[in-house]
């Protein structure tokens, strides 16, 4: 769910947010964002996770960073809806309806998945 105060944040917010504005922050400015953030490189290890989306999947930080996200900490996306778009698709920015279920009560959440050609990362955006 977007905030009021989300949308004030111009091109920071959930559906607004580029995946160069991303790549080009670093680890406090994606602290900030609203909503969590995995960062991962082109074979799902995860390199980026911010406070948001470790305070919500009640992981730190350092228990995500270097694990293959798919196998581990998102395995509930690890399917054709999520992890075989990264695979199968060259650019990719869309959202979707969700249900995370992993360790967790099922919760319903906006994905919205990031790729470009010759990134550094792909991302899994998280708004709950």
């Amino acid at each position: 769910m977007t905030t009021a105060d989300d949308e004030q944040v111009s091109g920071t917010a959930f559906g607004a947010i580029t995946i160069a504005a991303l790549d080009a922050a670093d680890d406090l400015a994606l602290d900030d964002l609203p909503f969590g953030v995995v960062g991962m490189d082109a074979e799902g290890v995860v390199k980026r996770y911010n406070r948001v989306e470790s305070r919500l999947a009640g992981l730190s930080r350092d228990n995500v960073l270097g694990e293959s996200f798919f196998l581990t900490t998102g395995v509930c996306m690890n399917n054709y809806l999520v992890a075989q778009r990264f695979e199968d698709e060259a650019v990719l920015d869309v959202t979707l309806d969700y249900v995370l279920t992993f360790r967790m009560r099922p919760t319903p959440v906006k994905l919205r998945l990031l790729k470009q050609l010759d990134g550094p990362f792909h991302y899994v955006l998280i708004q709950r």
